[in-house]
């Protein structure tokens, strides 16, 4: 029975076919996986979905083990799929999870999602991501100085990972889950101050309310469609003036172009060599400053050389010039 309003199952039909080329009222088969964690946005997205497609959707619950209640969560999340008649696994990581914890949760999650994707033939994977967390995370960007890619957030379609729900507000989500009787499960993560962002969402609760999620919302897509198109135009350039050079190296003429077009540029030129290398923030700048002088520095095991044409080839390796030095003694 839909229990959601009609607005909502509407909107959240409508993001789903423009995100995902699917037409719900067609699926009958798991096309789409669900990553449901037992919170109320997650919660909120398996109840909008089962009311809208209930045939096409199967469900995952990620235990990433690093709480004794995480079990008992996904348990919860199991006997609501259950109930419903949806197919429901729950994933672990094969390895603990350790070093940086949100960062490493964050990659296990991810990949354990994309197997179970791969194996259960699923053509998307569906996140609970709402318009409240792209505020938190455009000013958590904005405190960290980050720059177009990073203000750009969190985007609605990467690879084959969907987020219908950006249009939703956290309270839309809430209301969701109460006019269906569903109580989300309660993750104590969520009130540690040592993470930025509930420090972000503590300041956010008593911030005037001219900053409204859903605007935001709107704000982080026209920027993501600046960054998009300046990709564009840097793919184009660099078909023009990056050139292959001998024993690895590259040629860049970057004369004339906007700053932000030769940050871009050089970015590139730096990942055709090591794909691994990836600067951010004052190294890219640094170095963007370097190059524009006409002066040489070497990023990662990258060395670079400014002048009317920039050059980029692998740095010889540590100890190279002692040791020839040794040799000729």
């Amino acid at each position: 029975m839909q229990v959601a309003t009609d607005q909502s199952l509407d909107k959240f039909k409508a993001t789903l076919a423009r995100l995902s080329v699917e037409h719900p009222a067609g699926l009958d088969v798991p096309t789409i996986g669900l990553a449901v964690s037992g919170g109320p946005d997650s919660l909120a997205l398996l109840l909008l979905a089962h009311d809208t497609f209930p045939r096409g959707i199967r469900v995952a619950t990620v235990d990433h083990r690093l709480r004794v209640e995480a079990a008992e969560e996904a348990s919860y999340v199991a006997r609501i799929c259950r109930d419903r008649g949806i197919a429901h696994d729950i994933l672990v990581p094969d390895v603990p999870i350790s070093g940086n914890i949100q960062s490493a949760a964050r990659e296990a999650r991810y990949g354990l999602l994309h197997r179970w994707a791969n194996v259960h033939r699923l053509k998307w994977i569906a996140t609970a991501h709402h318009a409240d967390d792209q505020l938190e995370t455009i000013l958590m960007r904005i405190a960290r100085g980050s720059g177009l890619p990073g203000l750009a957030a969190i985007r609605e379609v990467n690879g084959r990972v969907i987020r219908p729900l950006l249009g939703f507000a956290k309270v839309e989500l809430v209301a969701i889950c109460q006019a269906h009787n569903v109580a989300p499960c309660e993750d104590p993560s969520n009130a540690d101050l040592d993470f930025d962002r509930v420090q972000i969402r503590n300041w956010l609760k008593s911030a005037p309310d001219l900053l409204d999620a859903r605007r935001a919302s709107r704000t982080s897509a026209a920027l993501r469609e600046a960054h998009d198109a300046l990709e564009w135009v840097a793919e184009w350039l660099e078909q023009e003036r990056l050139e292959v050079l001998n024993n690895n190296a590259l040629s860049l003429d970057a004369s004339g172009l906007p700053r932000e077009l030769q940050r871009r540029l050089l970015l590139r030129s730096l990942q055709k060599i090591d794909s691994a290398v990836s600067p951010r923030g004052d190294t890219i700048d640094r170095a963007l400053a370097t190059l524009r002088r006409g002066q040489k520095l070497t990023v990662g095991d990258i060395s670079c050389m400014g002048g009317s044409l920039w050059r980029f080839e692998p740095a010889p390796p540590r100890g190279t010039n002692h040791q020839t030095n040794r040799k000729n003694r």
